[in-house]
């Protein structure tokens, strides 16, 4: 399912044997825009760390009214005995590489897809893979929901807005769309831009430039928040931008 960046931001997080906090903020990769880690407020609990936690471990996101929560597929134990690090440190190459060493996962940035070797998220440990092109690693930048949240969006004809909020699938943890904010171009409508239609992004200006002008964007579907997002409206939307649904290129990647 679809969910929105701020609707996941403060679902508890339930691990095998207890809740081990909530989440705070969400890092994604900035080059194929998938989310890389939750990260956890714990409370009381290990004060003075970052604890992240990989879609890798991620079991279900449960949408109940009374209970909204993630299922985390670790112990208590194993989050306490992960490799720590000190809540005002970036993340960095070394700390990801004894991270996804301690839990056996594969690291997402040894090898050319998404997912390193596979294009799509993969838990089951017996499906893991070697990419038969080789290990082709990529140099990766994690980025925060809540910093790029306010950039400028600009069209190749002006400026549209900023980024309010993120639309997730929670089955491959990838940034499906930016949601926008037109307030001050114009007033009342929100739209979504995915992230592949995006030029590049300027982390310096916060500002992210997209192939598209502002009347195309003005003219494609009316996004309503309160709906949840189907697939019809999806494929509405890929149509107006004459463009190819993510879910075509993930078919035949299966």
């Amino acid at each position: 399912m679809l969910y929105t960046a701020k609707a996941i931001k403060d679902y508890k997080l339930s691990s095998l044997d207890g809740e081990i906090g909530r989440v705070k903020e969400l890092y994604f990769d900035d080059r194929h825009w998938t989310i890389r880690y939750l990260v956890a407020d714990t409370g009381n609990w290990l004060p003075g760390r970052q604890v992240l936690i990989s879609p890798y471990a991620l079991i279900a996101v449960n949408t109940d009214i009374y209970k909204d929560q993630i299922e985390v597929n670790l112990t208590k134990k194993q989050i306490e005995e992960s490799p720590s690090l000190d809540s005002d440190r970036p993340v960095s190459r070394q700390f990801e590489e004894n991270y996804y060493g301690y839990y056996g996962w594969p690291m997402y940035w040894a090898g050319p897809y998404t997912w390193g070797y596979e294009h799509n998220l993969v838990r089951e440990r017996a499906k893991w893979r070697e990419s038969i092109e080789g290990k082709k690693t990529w140099n990766h930048h994690l980025r925060s929901t809540q910093e790029v949240r306010g950039y400028h969006i600009q069209a190749t004809d002006g400026e549209i807005g900023h980024v309010e909020d993120f639309i997730i699938d929670d089955d491959t943890w990838t940034i499906r769309y930016l949601l926008i904010n037109t307030l001050n171009w114009w007033p009342g409508k929100k739209v979504l831009v995915s992230p592949q239609w995006i030029e590049r992004v300027s982390w310096g200006e916060s500002k992210v430039f997209v192939d598209l002008s502002r009347e195309t964007i003005k003219q494609s579907p009316v996004f309503m928040e309160e709906f949840l997002l189907s697939r019809d409206y999806e494929d509405a939307l890929h149509r107006h931008y004459n463009r190819k649904g993510y879910w075509v290129d993930e078919l035949v990647a299966k």
